[in-house]
């Protein structure tokens, strides 16, 4: 019985695939060829065309708060507040404005004045809290955005939408698309990184899911490697007792030839990531104990980010891996930190939320600084969106405060990567309730990060089920003024 070769077994869908991946790709790197800026070749990946244009930043750091801190408690300080304590909001702020349901039935919504103190700081005069005194030392180096605004109001979504561009799972995210597109400057380590932590006195938590750093439709090859918070950072790590690295190399080596012979039949790209996955698992069994040993940090630098830098999976503990990861060249790294949910006990969960962060977010701006990476290290720290101006409950029926969920208006801070320093742009109303002028969207902040980093965000798309899709989808406008 004669055997049928596999080559001759291909569906009509993976003989089209086959060819649009190679003179399709080829016809379309040599018509963006003439736009396009001459790679870095220390770069390896990416689409052939970026960046677009000469990047101001490299690499990003994301130190998302999970959970949405409370701006008016931090960084937006509204006198108003404090005169109207108690008192109702007007009608006039309020408007027909959707809340979540713990405080969408509630008739009653008095103003609630902040419990920190505000102080200006520095050159600029930024306002900051009183809660956050190493965040303050540093204003100078911070562009604080104070006019964000979203249209999510529950955290899963609002997280989705600043990660992928959609509220619903299922697109790549930021991370993703940047792995995409620009590549990584390291073959040892991962192009996206994602850690979480979470406070240990935290009582409410929310869930990390996976697609927050997923791929959505783009090759898996491009989804966030998540760093555990206890153990090795990555499984197996360690060869298995017997097998020596000459055998691993090996099996790896017959494994690869396997999965090339396939390839070169389909024309999967998913065989492609095993075959680099499987690559990249080998490097990493020597790269990760390396990036993780920090026997060679100074003392200095280690009291720099607190006690809590030697507690593996801390917030502190991640933010120093993200400055190793980013001095050895993984492209996107992603810190989410929860906790900051606080409708029922801002008054005494926010002060611990700002003592485990503060330290260590300035900590990483100094630290990237005095190492020359600030500025073409991108970093931003902010939540999903911000908290109530008004109490959730009663002034009168509690003596313990909280806010509810805030998507009209919140502040966040940006730094380094071609970020206008000691700046603040847009402001909210009297009340801190919406914007009062110079907004930005979701997809504004998306296509000004892209930007930053060489991309016309209208250009970087990926064909998909019959479209092409890109992470701002048919919005976004780059917000110039805050750019250096």
């Amino acid at each position: 019985m004669k055997m049928i070769q596999p080559h001759v077994l291909q569906t009509r869908r993976q003989l089209f695939g086959r060819t649009g991946t190679g003179v399709g790709l080829a016809a379309l790197s040599t018509l963006f060829g003439g736009e396009s800026v001459a790679q870095d070749r220390t770069r390896l990946g990416g689409l052939p065309e970026l960046p677009h244009f000469a990047p101001k930043a490299k690499r990003v750091i994301y130190l998302l708060q999970n959970g949405a801190p409370s701006h008016v408690d931090l960084f937006d300080h509204k006198p108003m507040l404090g005169k109207m304590h108690g008192q109702q909001i007007p009608d006039s702020v309020v408007g027909g404005a959707r809340f979540s349901t713990m405080t969408g039935g509630q008739t009653k919504r008095p103003c609630l004045k902040e419990i920190t103190q505000f102080a200006q700081h520095g050159e600029s005069g930024a306002t900051v809290s009183s809660f956050l005194p190493e965040t303050a030392k540093i204003a100078d180096k911070l562009c604080f955005i104070k006019s964000m605004h979203t249209t999510q109001v529950n955290h899963a979504p609002a997280i989705t939408y600043f990660m992928t561009g959609d509220e619903r799972p299922g697109r790549p995210s930021l991370g993703a698309w940047l792995s995409y597109g620009l590549g990584s400057e390291s073959e040892d380590l991962p192009r996206f990184v994602a850690m979480t932590s979470r406070d240990k006195e935290a009582s409410c938590g929310q869930i990390f899911y996976d697609y927050y750093w997923g791929s959505g439709f783009l090759p898996t090859v491009h989804q966030g490697v998540k760093f555990r918070g206890s153990g090795d950072p990555v499984l197996y790590l360690s060869d298995p007792p017997g097998l020596s690295r000459d055998l691993r190399r090996g099996m790896l080596d017959d494994l690869a030839e396997l999965n090339q012979r396939q390839l070169d039949v389909v024309g999967d790209p998913e065989i492609q990531t095993r075959i680099q996955q499987y690559e990249m698992a080998y490097r990493m069994q020597s790269s990760v104990p390396e990036l993780t040993d920090l026997s060679t940090e100074t003392e200095a630098t280690l009291n720099m980010y607190g006690p809590d830098v030697h507690r593996k999976g801390s917030f502190a503990y991640n933010c120093l891996i993200a400055r190793r990861l980013a001095e050895r060249g993984t492209r996107f790294i992603q810190l989410m930190h929860a906790g900051w949910d606080q409708h029922r006990n801002l008054n005494s969960q926010l002060k611990i939320q700002c003592r485990d962060t503060d330290a260590p977010s300035a900590a990483l701006i100094k630290d990237l600084e005095q190492r020359g990476l600030l500025e073409d290290t991108l970093v931003i720290w902010g939540g999903e969106f911000g908290r109530t101006p008004f109490l959730q409950g009663a002034i009168e029926a509690t003596k313990t405060w909280g806010r509810d969920h805030h998507p009209y208006v919140f502040t966040i801070w940006m730094a380094g990567g071609g970020i206008k320093p000691g700046t603040t742009y847009g402001q909210s109303d009297a009340f801190g309730f919406g914007v009062a002028e110079n907004g930005v969207t979701v997809h504004d902040f998306q296509a000004t990060i892209m930007h930053l980093l060489g991309i016309d965000h209208e250009r970087l798309t990926y064909r998909y089920q019959g479209r092409h899709f890109r992470l701002t989808d048919v919005h976004g406008e780059v917000v110039d003024p805050i750019l250096a």
